[in-house]
């Protein structure tokens, strides 16, 4: 397998975070890929010229962080990040949780790139909320984010790296002891230590 990601990207840490916790990162080849240049193999293997993307050991291309894992997941011979039975729903809830406070944070990280001028109040204000109400949510309910790690835990641990990456100056932890409490010990994790973003 080939995963071609950014070392700057959450949705690429999310993969990669999988790809360690499923003890397949011996069977994947990791490649940097810079998504803001014209990179050929990204693009043939990605029309959306997006990372993650990563390569089958058959040649298949598969893209988007979720669908990245589940194939993982499905590959791994020996666990799985997405439980059958009653605890599917609650784990791919989860999921969606912290990848929706992913995208919030990733547009409201673009769109304070923007010149001053043209950047959205409104909209900055709607995708600061929508991280906030998330994490107080978290916070008062973490019964998804614990015992055996799952897609949950991953796509968890990815958002909140983002945060501290890219926005510090939100101070998510703030009032939220449990969910800092728990991000400080998932993030001792090796898939989690082996990711982390460069200091920028």
């Amino acid at each position: 397998m080939k995963l071609y990601f950014a070392n700057t990207s959450p949705y690429a840490r999310k993969a990669r975070i999988a790809l360690r916790e499923l003890s397949l990162l011996p069977t994947a080849e990791e490649v940097f890929q810079n998504p803001f240049e014209d990179s050929p193999a990204l693009v043939a293997s990605n029309p959306l010229k997006k990372v993650p993307c990563l390569i089958t050991g058959e040649g298949q291309a598969i893209y988007d962080s979720p669908v990245i894992c589940a194939y993982l997941s499905a590959r791994s011979e020996s666990k799985s990040l997405h439980p059958d039975g009653a605890a599917r729903w609650p784990t791919l809830t989860g999921e969606a949780l912290a990848d929706g406070i992913l995208d919030a944070a990733f547009a409201l990280v673009m769109e304070r790139r923007r010149p001053e001028e043209q950047r959205s109040d409104n909209w900055q204000a709607r995708w600061q909320a929508s991280i906030d109400r998330s994490v107080i949510a978290l916070d008062s309910d973490l019964q998804a984010f614990h015992g055996e790690i799952t897609i949950a835990h991953v796509a968890l641990g990815a958002a909140l790296g983002y945060l501290d990456f890219r926005l510090p100056d939100i101070e998510w932890r703030a009032g939220r002891n449990e969910l800092a409490d728990w991000f400080k010990a998932f993030s001792a994790r090796p898939s989690m230590q082996d990711t982390q973003p460069p200091a920028s």
